[in-house]
């Protein structure tokens, strides 16, 4: 079973639904029972889906996506918390 540090590096890879049948039946798991991660991964699921849905119309400013990249490394801090 994938524990909190597995899932939230994870996020990328689950989202894109990349991660090979074993890890994402663990994470899977684990999302049903961490409200923490589920969140997580809830977030970056509508950030995805509002950045795509600006993009359709928009070019991204390069200081946006270097703030946006900042901001997914600051959401793992290395211990499994968020932020």
């Amino acid at each position: 079973m994938a524990d909190c540090n597995d899932t939230l590096r994870e996020l990328e890879a689950i989202l894109d639904r990349s991660v090979d049948d074993e890890l994402s039946v663990g994470i899977h798991e684990h999302l049903e029972g961490c409200s923490d991660c589920m969140q997580a991964l809830d977030f970056h699921a509508e950030l995805r889906a509002v950045v795509r849905e600006k993009c359709l119309n928009d070019e991204i400013p390069a200081d946006l996506v270097a703030r946006l990249e900042q901001c997914f490394q600051e959401d793992f801090d290395g211990d499994g918390q968020i932020g």
